[in-house]
């Protein structure tokens, strides 16, 4: 059996809408599995392993401190990638396991991968991109989060481009207007894709 046959996978940038846009797919009843819940699960269950790797000033009262981590991680490459080394791999696995009860469904459902392009890990081929433009991302993500500029400037540029992303993807949902917008191209896209599916 093929591994991920009905998966798409839902991605863009940090502060581009993509949980809005996975909220759309849950309240219509489509199964979507979240990476970075299953990343969170992965940490809790290897706290000691991070304890290991990073000391135990990241670990606050038998708990992985995921903003001190966060920070971390963020400003130096070297210890992302440690992190990665460890989690990734889990993280995937995991990710499979749920994938192929899916998959015996046999019908379309969506894997939430916020770093699919960069970490070219999942052998998915079909993707939809929530894109805004780089200026509006660095607004929002600003406004969610009370970040700096500098700060949140970091954080996007962990990523690729989002125009990269958006050249890349198979289906684009256009987040740069309202929510009433927003809702009219996700309506756009869950058509498109039910109706590849048919047959």
């Amino acid at each position: 059996m093929i591994n991920f046959k009905y998966a798409i996978v839902l991605t863009g940038g940090i502060a581009t809408g993509k949980s809005t846009v996975a909220n759309f797919f849950v309240s219509d009843e489509f199964t979507v599995i979240d990476a970075d819940k299953v990343a969170h699960e992965m940490l809790a269950l290897h706290q000691e392993k991070i304890a290991e790797l990073f000391g135990d000033n990241y670990i606050k009262e038998g708990r992985v401190d995921r903003k001190a981590l966060g920070s971390l991680i963020f400003s130096n490459k070297e210890e992302k990638l440690r992190l990665e080394g460890l989690l990734h791999p889990l993280i995937f696995e995991e990710i499979k396991k749920q994938a192929s009860e899916q998959d015996k469904l046999k019908k379309p459902y969506l894997i939430d991968i916020p770093l699919f392009f960069e970490s070219k890990r999942y052998p998915i081929e079909k993707n939809i991109v929530v894109y805004t433009p780089r200026y509006k991302q660095l607004e929002r993500l600003m406004e969610r989060d009370g970040s700096s500029i500098k700060e949140a400037q970091q954080r996007i540029a962990s990523q690729i481009d989002i125009e990269e992303k958006k050249h890349l993807g198979t289906y684009i949902i256009n987040n740069s207007q309202d929510l009433k917008h927003l809702q009219q191209e996700y309506d756009r896209i869950k058509k498109e894709i039910l109706d590849s599916f048919k047959g």
